[in-house]
């Protein structure tokens, strides 16, 4: 039997009957067709899935869409602004940390948590925040580096944040 849930999505409400085993990552990607969520492994060892739910990165395949009723969700689509690719998005970019890009949107959402409660992490505190995320191309050097400028750039200095 579906339950009906309410919950802000990018800073849009959002309602829809989902069923009681369908997770946040399902809803968001079939339901709302927000497929910058990806689906990974599905058991919370990947990191594809991460969203940021109330403030902090969670693995959306592990979270059941009814237990983010009331909450808050953003995803990587709800970044941008005004066509314009966010801070972290555009480092990933520049610094060609995209890669194949199916760990980006989970990547960069990690990223934006560590940054929002420590805007000058160190190498190893933003190692250690995208721990969660797995990367199968070439590593995570260029990764690293982005989130660097990106911390740079976001506090207006534009340099990078060692």
């Amino acid at each position: 039997m579906k339950t009906l849930i309410q919950l802000v999505v990018n800073g849009e409400t959002v309602e829809a009957a989902v069923e009681p085993n369908h997770t946040l990552a399902q809803f968001l990607r079939e339901d709302l067709g927000l497929t910058g969520t990806k689906h990974g492994c599905g058991v919370g060892d990947c990191g594809a899935c991460t969203v940021i739910l109330d403030g902090k990165p969670v693995n959306s395949c592990l979270v059941l869409a009814v237990q983010a009723r009331g909450r808050e969700v953003l995803t990587i689509e709800g970044l941008a602004e005004n066509g314009k690719l966010h801070p972290i998005q555009q480092a990933f970019v520049d610094k060609g940390a995209i890669q194949c890009g199916f760990c980006s949107p989970g990547m960069i959402l990690a990223a934006k948590a560590l940054l929002e409660q420590n805007p000058k992490p160190t190498e190893l505190e933003i190692r250690t925040a995208i721990s969660g995320n797995l990367c199968r191309c070439t590593g995570y050097q260029k990764i690293v580096e982005a989130i660097q400028e990106a911390a740079g750039s976001m506090l207006g200095k534009g340099g990078v944040v060692k």
